[in-house]
């Protein structure tokens, strides 16, 4: 499994910085994992059109949820606009696929809910660490640093629970909009 997690550059600049920084081609990643299925974590999807694309369940089951109750919306007032973004939008909806609990040894799902319903981390445990790639559960260092979830969410209560939770577990965080970080309470 090659996995990419939260393509949320534009397929054309994705695949060129993919090349940069890595021996991988956009060709040859077989996986893609949404941490939430938002339109920015979404973006460079076309990046991997033969790779299988997956999300948390509930986050699938609510996003395709909200954007058909949107689409209708949209299909009673089509003077408004928003018909074609959303027919697009809900067939890559369509095309995820539930992740399994577990996407290879040492590597698991770990529910993060609040940003979004469904939103989820992945968690990497090695011997002497853990790793959490959280999404936007851990948005930056800013918020690390100021015990702060993002403005907007589904669920507030639910974000600053998952938001604890991860600080709790992990030892190095890789936020959904900053560079990997070391937990601050367990940097020595």
């Amino acid at each position: 499994m090659t996995l990419i997690i939260d393509p949320s550059l534009p397929a054309a600049m994705l695949e060129a910085r993919l090349s940069e920084r890595s021996s991988t081609e956009a060709a040859e990643i077989t996986h893609v994992f949404l941490t939430s299925a938002t339109d920015e974590h979404m973006r460079g999807l076309a990046a991997f059109p033969r790779a299988t694309w997956m999300a948390f369940e509930s986050e699938i089951t609510a996003a395709r949820a909200s954007t058909h109750e949107d689409l209708g919306l949209a299909l009673e007032h089509p003077e408004d606009g928003g018909v074609e973004l959303l027919t697009a939008r809900l067939t890559l909806l369509e095309r995820l696929r539930p992740a399994e609990d577990c996407l290879a040894q040492g590597v698991d799902l770990f529910p993060l809910a609040g940003v979004t319903p469904g939103s989820c981390g992945i968690l990497v445990s090695q011997p002497t660490r853990t790793i959490l790639i959280a999404g936007d559960a851990v948005a930056t260092r800013e918020h690390l640093e100021d015990a702060q979830v993002l403005p907007y969410c589904w669920d507030r209560q639910s974000a600053q629970d998952s938001f604890a939770e991860a600080i709790e577990i992990a030892d190095i965080i890789v936020p959904g909009r900053d560079n990997i970080l070391l937990n601050p309470t367990r940097a020595r």
